[in-house]
């Protein structure tokens, strides 16, 4: 028999086991329109449910990248369609008052596209990303792409370092959202160097 899941993803256990897949597509999705739900948490622990043989990992990477980006991409439409209005009378619901919300599309704003990717890591922007982008009237196919880069490197990051940690997992998460600023700054430097070096590849291109 498998070890159970450790720690804090031990309460994941019925859902994952009952609901396989279907768990893991449905909370990473619902979180991210808004829906305060353990997205990353059920991850990890699918990672875990993977490393002992219950789950195929390229399966759960798979269906938490999809669940990512369509939950994303609703949470756009809301916010595009739906406006500043309809966030600061249902936001509530989800936590997501006023406040929070105008700091959130400040920070946003003055970013830029690049935040769509880091967002995906930071506890709160990860579940307003797509309606603040919907509601500052980001072009949907530059959401889209940075979106889905962000997805990938989430998924790709959580479920790995999951399936390959077992049981240490969650030691290992909590130091790492211990220093999840300086993991921040390192993603972002490492955007810009892609970028410049891209510009500049095509300066010189003839």
């Amino acid at each position: 028999m498998s070890p159970p899941l450790p720690g804090p993803l031990a309460h994941l256990e019925p859902l994952l086991g009952h609901y396989g897949y279907w768990a893991v597509g449905a909370v990473v999705f619902v979180e991210d329109f808004g829906v305060p739900a353990p997205g990353e948490t059920i991850l990890l622990a699918a990672g875990v449910y993977a490393g002992t043989g219950r789950l195929n990992v390229v399966t759960v990477a798979v269906i938490a990248f999809a669940a990512a980006v369509a939950g994303d991409n609703l949470g756009y439409l809301i916010g595009r369609f739906g406006g500043r209005a309809f966030v600061h009378r249902w936001g509530k619901y989800v936590f997501l008052t006023p406040k929070r919300f105008e700091a959130a599309e400040a920070f946003f704003t003055r970013h830029g596209g690049k935040i769509v990717t880091v967002a995906r890591f930071v506890e709160g922007l990860r579940q307003a990303n797509g309606v603040i982008a919907g509601t500052t009237g980001m072009h949907w196919r530059r959401f889209l792409a940075f979106n889905a880069l962000g997805a990938a490197l989430w998924v790709g990051l959580w479920t790995t370092l999951a399936y390959l940690a077992g049981s240490h997992v969650t030691a290992i998460y909590d130091e790492i959202r211990r220093y999840q600023l300086y993991v921040l700054i390192a993603v972002a430097v490492l955007l810009a160097a892609f970028v410049v070096r891209h510009l500049v590849r095509r300066r010189r291109e003839p």
